[in-house]
């Protein structure tokens, strides 16, 4: 019998579609690697074992098989969108125990063209944070199990990376896709606004969050986003025409430096594109000193948004600070006078330039502990210091990227990050296919089983 587990999504579907390989033959296959290697990951907070097999009985029953781009293909599903059946508890003691009585429009998507829902995976109480771990479990990096995964996407990033799907369902409102990815070595996007359904939470963060899919090549990536934005994401017929590209390493918040090797993968990068025949120039966006302080009125409103309602005892000490603290900003960012200050400061930058190259993070991730039990300060800190470079373009509602790219000294993949204008996610796509042609990566991490 062939080892569907660790191929590609377009692989799967393919063999799933000319009758290569059956559903139950390929979901099957996932659920022993989950089962294998899980325990020492922590992607999961529930798997559905028999129920994936029986749905994907029924799917291999559907008259249409043959026509679904994602037929047969195993996803998981960030655990703040509706899997119906299952109780969505975001990361949380304080949220209740209630099954969905129906699909988030996103994971219907993913069902209507196909997939297979085989679990939900782990975040940080109300996805708040960059690392993921709490009362549900802990997401750790499968290249660095001493490392979190990131957050707060993380658990659905460790899970395609470890090579127990091939496609996640993440969404992300500060860097909550893009970060797990890049410390992950997978690809993702954060789709501009409007592109995706969103209908995440209270308000999606303001509308600064997205949802979006993680994969291991651009090919799933462009492959799950046209399913989610149910509209073609311009597939590469041929290499893109010269881009204006340009390239900072600087941190977007004051005070906040970059670390040699990621800082490397964002000049490396650039180099590869100059000689792929694109205008790259060092460029810094004039990002504005109050960021920072922009960045964290958001995160913490979008927080306070989330947590109305609930039992705040039964929320971790660092929730509780967080929300406490936005609700004294809720009514300042609602208007989005910030977020459309900043648009308007950008804008000329992105006249100039068709894409804007950083680097994904500004250094590794934090190990791996009981983060959710530290205290607030402590949590906000190591986030900001390591993930400094996402929040700017969740406040416009821009397009960016994390695409895998160099090596860290410890062996764990380094990334960058790629952001364009709205509209240009398909010419973003592109730039990373490149990337990735030039420059292939690893795949999945090498886990023993």
């Amino acid at each position: 019998m062939t080892d569907w587990a660790g191929r590609t999504a377009v692989e799967i579907a393919a063999a799933v579609r000319a009758k290569e390989a059956t559903p139950r033959e390929v979901v099957a296959g996932h659920l022993a690697r989950i089962e294998r290697l899980d325990a020492r990951i922590g992607a999961f907070r529930v798997v559905r074992t028999e129920a994936a097999l029986a749905e994907a009985d029924e799917l291999a029953a559907r008259p249409d098989l043959a026509e679904l781009p994602l037929a047969g293909v195993p996803v998981a599903v960030k655990d703040n969108l509706a899997v119906r059946g299952e109780a969505t508890l975001v990361g949380s003691a304080a949220t209740p125990d209630t099954p969905a009585g129906a699909d988030h429009v996103t994971v219907a998507r993913l069902r209507a063209a196909g997939a297979v829902v085989v679990g939900l995976t782990n975040v940080p109480e109300l996805c708040v944070f960059g690392t993921t771990e709490g009362v549900y479990g802990t997401a750790r990096n499968p290249w660095d199990t001493s490392r979190t995964a990131g957050g707060s996407s993380g658990g659905s990033a460790a899970a395609v990376a470890a090579g127990m799907v091939p496609l996640a369902l993440g969404n992300d409102g500060m860097g909550s896709l893009r970060i797990p990815a890049a410390n992950c070595g997978l690809v993702t996007i954060k789709p501009g606004h409007g592109v995706v359904p969103a209908g995440i939470g209270e308000g999606d963060w303001f509308g600064m969050s997205e949802n979006g899919p993680l994969a291991t090549t651009v090919a799933d990536l462009r492959l799950m986003l046209s399913v989610l934005a149910a509209a073609d994401v311009a597939p590469p017929e041929e290499a893109p025409g010269a881009l204006r590209i340009a390239v900072s390493a600087r941190s977007p918040l004051a005070g906040v430096g970059v670390s040699a090797p990621y800082a490397g993968a964002a000049r490396d990068a650039a180099g590869v594109l100059m000689r792929a025949g694109h205008q790259v120039r060092r460029a810094e966006p004039p990002y504005p000193l109050s960021l920072s302080v922009t960045s964290l009125a958001h995160w913490t409103a979008g927080t306070a948004v989330d947590a109305a309602g609930l039992d705040s005892r039964l929320l971790t000490r660092r929730t509780r600070v967080h929300a406490a603290i936005g609700r004294r900003f809720v009514n300042r960012v609602r208007d989005g006078a910030a977020r459309e200050g900043l648009r308007r400061r950008l804008e000329p930058f992105f006249a100039e330039y068709d894409v804007l190259l950083t680097p994904a993070l500004a250094r590794r991730s934090p190990r791996s502990g009981p983060w959710h039990e530290r205290g607030w300060l402590r949590n906000v800190l190591a986030n900001t210091n390591y993930s400094p470079m996402t929040p700017p373009w969740n406040l416009t509602g821009w397009p960016a990227m994390a695409v895998p790219f160099g090596t860290l000294p410890s062996g764990a993949p380094a990334a960058v990050q790629l952001v364009g204008r709205p509209g240009s996610e398909g010419e973003l796509l592109r730039v990373a296919e490149q990337l990735e042609s030039l420059r292939p990566w690893h795949r999945t991490a090498p886990l023993e089983d």
